[in-house]
């Protein structure tokens, strides 16, 4: 199933296919036909390639300095999985609050946040988003409303809810976006935290970013049920699978969930199937995973090159592209430079921000 699956460029799944592919596409809700991915006006396009384009640029950079030993601990890359949180971004309002586990460092630029800002972090300089103390894993920016990067698998969802909660008792519109992985699915806290948002109906959806392999073990080998945007069944909360690699079918499906969280109909699952190019964190091997399986899906199914091909499709002279794609790498070398020159955290940074039990 999975050989079938790779030869159509699609991450596998042990089940009904899920991906839309194309505008033609459909998706499906509880097992319900949706309405067609409606296309990208030529500006979303554009948008939506940029976005994408400054994460994976950021991210390989990224993953140069750890080689180098400028980066120390964990690193956990977005590389492949852009059109998730820049779909989910461009479905949202400002004043909706993203949260997410430690593949973070995609979520932190489609919120806006300053890529020196990131790049320092990941260094351990006092520019750093979270003052060169959380590193990766760790960051937050509430003024982005970016809360977390978290390295508890699972603990992104009750506080999530907690977002979410805090957005009814306050009496405001904003909906909280809540990733987590394919690999959280079966922790005890998502369910519990999908019982109460659904007694309380909280504003809030619930991303499975399915990569199909966790920390390194495939989704049929871990999880009794892979279909994992049924897992809310039992507390009544609808849920949909969608084409995590086509930006268009993540802003569509988001869309739905946002406006249905947003008019106080509850949550929504929204199991975005993905795939990640780099192994689970810097020190992974990935060796439970073919190179062709990998070079199938970058060839046939990446989120940029899609946006690329249609943008050429439509017109748009490849010298422009290129010129953003060296815009983009410019924004990550100067962001490379500030994180190599900025000074580390003075010592008195031990002391602060702790809280005494």
């Amino acid at each position: 199933i999975q050989d079938r699956a790779m030869a159509q460029g699609k991450p596998a799944r042990n089940r009904a296919s899920a991906s839309a592919t194309s505008s033609k596409s459909k998706q499906r809700t509880n097992g319900k036909q949706q309405p067609q991915v409606p296309d990208f006006t030529r500006e979303e396009e554009l948008e939506a390639y940029r976005s994408m384009l400054l994460i994976r640029r950021f991210e390989e950079k990224a993953g140069q300095l750890y080689g180098m030993g400028h980066i120390g601990g964990f690193c956990h890359l977005y590389i492949g999985q852009e059109a998730v949180v820049v779909g989910m971004k461009m479905a949202s309002k400002d004043g909706d609050q993203f949260i997410t586990a430690y593949r973070d460092h995609g979520h932190t630029l489609a919120c806006g946040m300053d890529p020196k800002s990131v790049m320092a972090e990941l260094t351990g300089r006092r520019g750093g988003c979270s003052k060169g103390k959380g590193g990766s894993m760790h960051m937050f920016s509430p003024e982005h409303h970016f809360y977390g990067g978290h390295g508890i698998v699972g603990a992104s969802l009750p506080l999530g809810a907690g977002l979410a909660f805090a957005n009814n008792y306050r009496g405001n519109d904003h909906v909280c976006l809540c990733f987590f992985g394919d690999g959280a699915a079966n922790q005890g806290q998502v369910y519990e935290t999908f019982n109460m948002a659904q007694l309380w109906r909280l504003p809030i959806v619930f991303i499975i970013e399915n990569n199909k392999y966790a920390m390194g073990t495939s989704i049929e080998r871990s999880s009794s049920t892979t279909d994992l945007y049924q897992r809310g069944l039992s507390f009544a909360i609808p849920g949909e699978h969608v084409d995590g690699m086509d930006v268009r079918a993540v802003r569509d499906a988001g869309a739905r969930a946002i406006a249905r969280a947003r008019t106080g109909k509850g949550p929504t699952i929204l199991e975005m199937l993905t795939y990640r190019y780099r192994g689970h964190s810097m020190s992974d091997p990935a060796k439970y995973r073919t190179r062709e399986e990998v070079q199938q899906v970058r060839q046939t199914h990446d989120p940029i090159e899609q946006v690329r091909a249609r943008l050429l499709k439509s017109g748009i002279p490849e010298d422009d592209l290129k010129a953003i794609d060296r815009d983009v790498r410019s924004v990550v070398s100067e962001a490379t430079d500030f994180a190599l020159n900025d000074p580390e955290p003075d010592a008195g940074e031990l002391y602060t921000d702790v809280m005494a039990g």
